[in-house]
Order: structure tokens, then sequence, then C-alpha cells
């Protein structure tokens, strides 16, 4: 443990020209005590750090030192790829790595260029959730991220469906995939005669990765699998369709009350608007249930003529608030 954190002292130090004592005990989350003994121990070693007292003091290296530290394990260079998502890192057990990585491309890299990582950082960041929802981490995602890093076989039992019925599969994890604050898994499943799947992590219950590697497919592109797999599964669920009269005002507002693709869909398809400027569409949805809570979000601008179920809610809706706010006013 303190040899890791002495090592990270001396890279810190060689990607800054100096430190204070309370900024190195920020880093290496220890006591400033702590520091001017590891400080002590590293000259003693032969690493010549130099301390100045004074209020503009503080710990650097002398003589142009450089320590040759600086190669990057597997799991560091992988983890720097993803230092973009700090939130994802996090979650996979990987922020060690890509902290430690940093350190290293920090301290390789010549005076001029050392404020890269910093400037980047102050002008990129990805926050995947989506807005309004609690971001919930599945407890066994570090398992599934390690055995997707290490292309090792994976037992697990997952709930599927909406009762909740558990399986157990063989998997080979292939990726992960984080979308709208979801983590996703996508892996060959090897007793469907090896087809690929998706799988929602938060809903697997146990997760036992043995010893077994698999051999990877190496013409497996995650991204163009999970742009098809989204699409498919987009529409898939749309096994339903409402017909409505949409005012100019409810054309551009349909797009944010439903699947947006969809709706442009259905709109391209549409007639002419009437005299009065309202548009009939023949829209997808994937249920009533689903159609009555999206379109409520139109509110008068939206009229649903078909299915005749779905009419009557929102006249039902009409009357409770016509009962709540009465006649309007002239």
């Amino acid at each position: 443990m303190r040899a890791a954190r002495l090592i990270k002292m001396v890279l810190l130090l060689q990607s800054r020209s100096s430190m204070t004592a309370a900024e190195l005990a920020r880093e290496l989350e220890v006591s400033e005590r702590t520091v001017t003994r590891d400080a002590q121990a590293l000259s003693e070693a032969g690493v010549p750090v130099y301390a100045e007292r004074g209020r503009a003091g503080g710990y650097r290296l002398v003589g142009g030192y450089r320590t040759r530290l600086t190669g990057l394990h597997r799991s560091e260079a992988e983890a720097l790829f993803l230092s973009g998502v700090p939130g994802a890192l996090r979650e996979m057990g990987l922020q060690d790595a890509a902290s430690a990585a940093r350190l290293k491309v920090s301290a390789a890299l010549l005076p001029s260029l050392r404020d890269a990582p910093r400037t980047a950082a102050q002008r990129f960041h990805l926050d995947a959730p989506d807005w309004f929802k609690e971001p919930g981490t599945p407890g066994l995602l570090p398992a599934v991220a390690d055995a997707v890093w290490d292309d090792r076989r994976v037992t697990v039992r997952y709930r599927r469906g909406r009762d909740g019925e558990e399986v157990a599969r063989e998997l080979e994890p292939y990726g992960l995939v984080l979308k709208a604050g979801v983590w996703y898994l996508c892996a060959r499943v090897r007793a469907d005669g090896d087809s690929f799947r998706v799988y929602r992590i938060d809903r697997f219950t146990a997760v036992d990765a043995g010893a077994e590697r698999f051999t990877r497919d190496e013409d497996f592109d995650l991204p163009a699998f999970w742009a098809r797999r989204a699409a498919q599964f987009a529409r898939s669920i749309l096994r339903a369709e409402v017909v409505l009269r949409l005012s100019p005002q409810g054309v551009r507002g349909l797009p944010y009350a439903v699947d947006p693709r969809s709706a442009r869909e259905a709109l391209d398809a549409a007639g002419a608007a009437g005299a009065d400027g309202w548009v009939t569409v023949t829209l997808p949805v994937e249920s009533e249930e689903v159609a009555h809570a999206q379109l409520r979000m139109l509110g008068p601008e939206a009229e649903v003529l078909a299915p005749k179920g779905l009419r009557e809610r929102f006249a039902l809706d009409a009357r409770r608030l016509a009962g709540l706010y009465g006649d309007p006013a002239p």
C-alpha cells in the first residue's frame, strides 16, 4: 500500500513543478504528516525530493529527475480510453486504474503539455443518466465488467419478463453499454446457437465467472451491434396504432411526447392539413395505456380518433378536468 502511494507521489511531483503538503495530502488521501514522512523516505531512497519552506513553499523534484515508472499496465491503458466517463469508470471499479493511467501520461508529457488533462476536463464532461432519474449502479456490474475485460465465460441468473421469472444462462460477455443511465450486457448465448443477445444488468441476481475463457469473434462490432438491436427493440415494442388529429402546435409537440422516429415517420406519411390547419396521422405505439400517458402532454392540441377505448379514456379525462376547473371564463 505504501509503495504504491510513494510511486504516486513521485508521479505527481514529476507532472507538476511543485506541490504543497496540503495538495499532496489531498491527492494521496493521507495526512500532511504522512506526506512529510513519505517525502523523507523517498529522499533516503535516492529520489531527489526537495522541500521548500515558507508560504510559497512545497515539494518538488530537483535536477530534472524523471522516473521510469510511467509505463502503462493493460488495465490502466484500457481505463484511459474511458476517462471521459468518470461515472462509468467508478461503477465498473476502474476509477483507480484510470487515475494511475492519467498520472503516468501526465508525467510523460512535455512540460508545455502538462496542462492538457486539466484543460480537457474543464471543457468536456459526460453525464449519462437522463434528467429527473436517480442513477442506480447494479451491484453485480463490477463482476460482469471483470469478465468482459478478461473474456471469461459467466453463468448468470436473470429475471426476465414482467413476472420476474428467474432463468440461468451461460454467457460469453462481449461488451457493456450504458444507455440513459442503464447498463446492458451484449453477450453470446452458448445454448442458443451462439446467438447474441442483450441483457439488463440490474436484472441479474447472480453472476459466477469461472476461469474458462472464450475466443472472441474479432468481427464483432459492439457499436454497430447495439445500434441494430436498439432500432429493432424500439420498433418491436410498438405493437398498436392510434389515429390522431393534431393542431399545428400538436404537430410540433408530437416528437417530444412519443418516440421521435415514429413521430417523424407518421408525420411524413400524413396527408395535407385541413382548412383548420389540423393534420390526421396514424401513429404506432406500445399500447393504449402507454399512448394515454404519452399523449396527455399534448392536451387539447391532439384529438384521438381511434381506437375507441383510447378515445373514451381521453373523454373521461376531459370530463374530470371540466369538473375540477368548471366552465372557462368568457
